[in-house]
């Protein structure tokens, strides 16, 4: 058996688009974060429904900014992230470069 570690809760989600998001909040069981180039929400979904659990706030599942300050071994440890529109539709505001 593998312990859980608790994870970052996204804190807010300022992305109306995002069939996740509610009232400012996500509703994804967890999220995944970064690419290449920049700290995109590969979560992000536009679509005219709402999904999710409406009792779950989302947790940051993996990120893959290896640059970020925030980043140990492609896991999250800031104590919360943000998410907002950025250089596309939904970025993590959170992400500091190293």
């Amino acid at each position: 058996m593998t312990a859980a570690i608790e994870m970052p809760h996204v804190e807010e989600c300022v992305v109306a688009a995002c069939a996740y998001n509610h009232t400012g909040d996500c509703h994804a069981f967890a999220i995944t974060i970064g690419s290449s180039d920049h700290a995109h929400c590969h979560t992000f979904v536009e679509l005219p429904v709402r999904a999710g659990v409406a009792d779950l706030t989302a947790q940051v599942g993996a990120c893959q900014r290896a640059d970020c300050r925030h980043n140990e071994q492609l896991e999250c440890h800031a104590p919360a992230i943000r998410v907002g529109p950025d250089n596309d539709l939904a970025d993590c505001m959170t992400y500091a470069e190293r």
